[in-house]
């Protein structure tokens, strides 16, 4: 029904109608009428962080385990541009979420005034939709389509930027129920022709290969079953993006790893080589193609999406379905079924032995010798352990990460069954997510494992939310591989910049135990690998946030590794990486980095 309240209220009440539950914010002078209202309620649990950009992060790790709507409430000026980073994130990596932020007074619009910003101009690239309401008669209907335009289509950010004296204002608030967007209805179901065409596709391949990324995950649980139905059922190899661990368990035979940059051996030699390509929910990124002209040049290639802007954006396609990844699955394994396809079996095996042959060059590998840490070890000693404890007391794991090389081994060595089990930056690539994304998490998983796998230059871009976790009792675990550099930063440099490393060594790293002291978490080291398992353990067994300093290999690379300029099947394996093979590896790719 439509009730009389002010500005202020019909937020909290547009928050409660929407089933939200937790809010990540900052107070600030345009938002008190709103965190006034919240003080006399307590339906929404509000999580304070230390700086605007962490309650954005914390929201996107929220969205991103639990597939809800992920809300930050921040002030003007200030406030609204330290979520820039945040929205541009979850943008590239279609995080749903609602970003509410406070604006100066509607008569002090284009003045200067204190602490005013553009926020609709600076956030319009950045975000799906967003708006300035001037009217308090429109607030309610505003924030109900931007939960409606977050969480629909694909999904994304969007801002409200609400006037202080429309916080202030009286005017009709209407609930959910009588709200219907005009414009905005994204196509969910496929179009029947092309479903079929695509599938008659599949049943003649001979080299067939399944390549999934995130839009998987953020159809929900029902796409991620029906997509292990259909690889099941047909036998074709699949791998995904770094986006889409999770979907399909890594721990299944058909399972290549990741592909792209730095995926594996057996995943990129098989999309090269495929004869047809099936994209789930993936939108051929640079990270993913390498050279785009040598990418996978005999193939036939099906896309599915549901953003029609990503069909045909990268890569030319021969048939895109837009559509949901679960609707236009089911609507796939029943024509598949209903026709009665199957692949030819003495093709199939075939190229199962190809990809068995790359296999044996375990692409992976990695030599722990002595007791000084390689980070590939410590990731799977790490993983073995969280997975015993899962299976022992079912108790969940979730893990996040910052940007480098230990997000790339991470991704090469923890190995991911579910999905929202995982979460990473992964198209903006924004150093400093992994800790606030991890409060995220523990605030919707309060009796899950929740460990960020950082770096050492990452971790101490937003280290001052571990004083959100104190705060919140979330025990978070930090899980610091330390070698002292900017590890990806240095690695590029040694490989394409003739070993110069400018400016990519920290030499004034803090004292992560007594850094973890001072917040009043746990602190912990570990410098030899016939320790590690014993520290691990100490650390799962905390019952607060703990920052683990793991010391690892100064030097280590992260391989496989395809170099800028170079197509999938010429990636530099470890055993290649000598320094004259690296030298002619990327003699014609010269210094690009991108």
């Amino acid at each position: 029904m439509a009730r009389q309240m002010t500005g202020a209220e019909m937020v909290v009440q547009a928050l409660i109608d929407q089933g939200v539950e937790h809010l990540f914010g900052y107070p600030g002078g345009a938002v008190l009428p709103i965190y006034d209202e919240l003080f006399q309620q307590d339906k929404v649990q509000h999580i304070l962080v230390r700086q605007e950009g962490g309650a954005g992060h914390a929201a996107e790790g929220y969205a991103r385990s639990t597939g809800k709507v992920g809300v930050a409430l921040v002030t003007s000026g200030p406030g609204a541009t330290n979520m820039v980073t945040p929205l541009t994130d979850a943008l590239m990596d279609s995080i749903p979420m609602v970003c509410i932020t406070g604006q100066v007074a509607t008569h002090l619009i284009g003045s200067d005034a204190f602490q005013e910003a553009d926020t609709v101009g600076i956030t319009r690239p950045c975000t799906k939709h967003n708006w300035l309401v001037k009217d308090v008669n429109d607030l309610g209907r505003v924030l109900h389509e931007a939960f409606y335009v977050a969480r629909s289509g694909r999904p994304g950010p969007v801002v409200v930027d609400i006037p202080k004296d429309v916080q202030f204002a009286t005017g009709t608030y209407q609930g959910p129920a009588r709200v219907e967007h005009k414009t905005y209805h994204p196509q969910v179901e496929g179009d029947p022709a092309k479903i079929k065409a695509a599938v008659e596709l599949i049943a003649g391949a001979k080299k067939p290969i399944f390549y999934t990324g995130g839009g998987v995950i953020n159809s929900g649980p029902e796409a991620a079953a029906l997509l292990r139905e259909f690889v099941r059922l047909t036998g074709i190899p699949i791998t995904s993006t770094l986006m889409g661990l999770g979907a399909y368990p890594a721990s299944d035979k058909q399972w290549l790893g990741m592909l792209g940059m730095h995926g594996t051996y057996e995943a990129n030699n098989a999309m090269h080589d495929c004869d047809v390509m099936i994209a789930i929910g993936a939108r051929f990124d640079d990270r993913i193609t390498g050279r785009l002209d040598a990418f996978s040049p005999g193939s036939k290639k099906i896309q599915v999406d549901i953003d029609p802007s990503s069909v045909n954006k990268n890569v030319r396609v021969d048939l895109g379905i837009i559509g949901d990844v679960a609707h236009v699955l089911s609507e796939m394994l029943a024509v598949w079924k209903a026709a009665g396809h199957k692949l030819d079996q003495a093709a199939l095996k075939n190229w199962w032995g190809e990809i068995d042959r790359w296999r044996t060059r375990k692409s992976l590998a990695y030599r722990q010798t002595s007791e000084t840490i390689m980070p590939q070890y410590a990731i799977e000693r790490l993983y073995e352990k969280t997975k015993a404890l899962e299976k022992a007391t079912g108790r969940q794991t979730f893990i996040t990460t910052e940007v480098g090389q230990h997000q790339m081994w991470a991704a090469q060595h923890f190995h991911f069954d579910e999905p929202n089990r995982w979460m990473t930056s992964g198209g903006l690539g924004t150093m400093g997510y992994g800790l606030p994304a991890a409060i995220g998490a523990q605030t919707a998983h309060r009796d899950a494992l929740v460990i960020d796998i950082a770096g050492d230059a990452s971790i101490l871009m937003n280290i001052q939310e571990m004083s959100t976790a104190i705060q919140h009792e979330l025990p978070v675990k930090v899980f610091i591989l330390n070698n002292q550099y900017m590890g990806m930063v240095r690695q590029w440099q040694q490989l394409l910049h003739g070993n110069r490393l400018s400016h990519s060594y920290t030499d004034a790293l803090p004292d992560f135990v007594k850094l973890a002291e001072a917040y009043g978490a746990i602190g912990m080291r570990c410098e030899k690998a016939s320790e590690l398992d014993d520290a691990i353990d100490a650390m799962i067994a905390a019952k607060g946030p703990v920052l683990f300093d793991c010391r690892v290999a100064n030097l280590a690379n992260c391989f496989p590794m395809i170099p800028s300029g170079k197509a999938h099947n010429e990636m530099l394996l470890p055993e290649d990486a000598t320094d004259e093979a690296i030298a002619n590896a990327i003699d014609k790719a010269g210094a690009a980095l991108v």
